[in-house]
């Protein structure tokens, strides 16, 4: 490995070309920012993502599964419908566009949108795959960020070191499978079949040969890798148990005034609401992110329902209402999970050969790269960084460049933050504080519903941030 000049490495900038923003994570929400700020003259801007080419939920794309938002919320049609990275417009590329219009689909399959993503992050400039962020600093004397990276092979080995200089900064790390305490050290064990959904694909022929599978979690995940192996698994010897915590396998809010709550009106509403409130709030909201699409439910209902079609019953369970309390290996072969339910109070153990992890995920923790930035990071009462309308973190006003964040506010933004839907609209939002004007016009309401007994302020003076 060999260490550089800050020039000479693709994605550095010197101290005297300083760029506008550089963005750490290539997933849809920074690919989106990138695809907007592109179009946006004299906006510098670099986005380094550590693997070596876009990947989304690879462990997850099931044959025909779709996207649970309409193909209107790609990288940047909500923002600007005219863009050249836009999901028609990648039809259109592709030679594809009439036949997607005669199949009349509104929601596409999940495979589809990773294509379309691919296509744009193989076309977009100023992306820099390969390059990991190992460091970020504060320069108070030239009012600048620095910005520390390992540019590396597609094995992960390092091959050189570059620094490169911000005016501000953009995180969109992403977030991580989420595995609950008393199955973690089963799920690091790697002669143990526990796998998180994440990684349900690359361990599927696996699971399919194990005689009994459980499967933990009652989300659309969950839901889908159950009736993915249902349907592959032999009637009558299925061997399938889907318990959950939730009280019940239910179903998406997806009334059309119920899916006002991922418009920007409920994210400003949500915003202004007291720290407390906020945190009662997310939880109560569970069928608005956490249940399961109407469609997927009714399949695995008619899958089991057919399956007992000339008598008898399926081989499978489905619990509600149950959590793991503690797990543990039984023999060498065997898995043993201890389970309470939570109304009865009742307390029985589980045999089973495998078990997949659809336990949803948990915004990922920058802590080690911004090291250097946490004295000027203000926090609210349970030490989470406070976020304000921006998507910018509450910095030290010492620090003049901001530090935006893509899908690490849930606590100050609400359940949209990690929804596709708002991905277009918060890089507008965005692109339009950097540039110290309205680049994209922003609705001034985007809901039928009043969340509050007063308007919440729409915005805020665009020259706060400008570069």
């Amino acid at each position: 490995m060999t260490a550089v000049e800050e020039k000479d490495l693709p994605g550095g900038s010197g101290k005297e070309t300083p760029l506008d923003l550089v963005g750490v994570g290539v997933g849809p929400f920074n690919l989106s920012l990138a695809a907007l700020a592109h179009g946006v003259p004299g906006l510098r801007t670099a986005f380094y993502e550590q693997r070596s080419a876009f990947r989304w939920h690879p462990g997850l794309m099931i044959e025909g599964t779709t996207l649970q938002v309409p193909f209107l919320a790609d990288l940047v049609t909500l923002a600007d419908p005219s863009s050249p990275w836009s999901f028609l417009r990648y039809l259109r590329e592709e030679g594809r566009l009439f036949p997607f219009y005669v199949a009349e689909r509104f929601h596409i399959e999940r495979a589809e949108y990773d294509a379309y993503c691919r296509w744009v992050s193989e076309r977009l400039p100023g992306l820099f795959f390969g390059h990991q962020v190992d460091a970020v600093r504060w320069d108070p004397e030239r009012a600048l960020f620095e910005v520390d990276f390992t540019q590396v092979d597609a094995g992960g080995e390092a091959e050189a070191l570059g620094r490169t200089y911000a005016r501000n900064l953009v995180l969109g790390i992403g977030t991580a499978p989420r595995v609950p305490e008393p199955l973690r050290p089963l799920a690091e064990a790697p002669a143990v079949p526990v796998v998180h959904s994440a990684e349900y694909l690359a361990h599927r022929e696996r699971l399919l040969a194990a005689g009994h599978v459980t499967v933990v979690g009652s989300g659309q995940s969950g839901a889908e890798v159950f009736l993915d192996l249902l349907r592959r698994r032999p009637a009558g010897r299925e061997g399938l148990h889907w318990l959950t915590r939730s009280p019940a396998f239910a179903p998406m809010e997806y009334s059309k005034l119920g899916l006002e709550h991922f418009t920007p009106d409920y994210t400003r509403y949500f915003h202004g609401l007291p720290e407390r409130v906020r945190d009662r709030l997310v939880p109560e909201q569970w069928q608005l992110h956490k249940a399961v699409d109407q469609g997927t439910l009714a399949a695995v209902h008619d899958e089991l329902y057919r399956r007992t079609v000339g008598g008898g019953w399926p081989d499978a369970v489905l619990t509600p209402g149950v959590s793991v309390r503690t797990a543990g290996r039984l023999g060498t072969t065997r898995l043993e999970l201890h389970l309470v339910h939570e109304d009865q109070g009742e307390r029985s153990r589980l045999t089973t050969d495998a078990v997949v992890l659809a336990t949803g995920y948990e915004e990922r923790s920058p802590a080690g790269m911004l090291a250097a930035l946490d004295p000027y990071v203000r926090r609210d009462s349970a030490e989470r960084p406070r976020v304000d309308e921006r998507h910018r973190l509450v910095l030290d006003p010492s620090v003049s460049g901001s530090v935006f964040v893509q899908n690490a506010a849930r606590h100050a933004l609400g359940v949209g933050e990690p929804d596709l839907g708002l991905a277009a609209h918060r890089s507008a939002v965005i692109v339009n504080a950097l540039a110290g004007e309205e680049v994209y016009p922003l609705p001034r309401r985007s809901a039928f519903t009043s969340f509050g007994l007063r308007p919440a302020p729409v915005g805020a003076d665009l020259r706060e941030c400008a570069p």
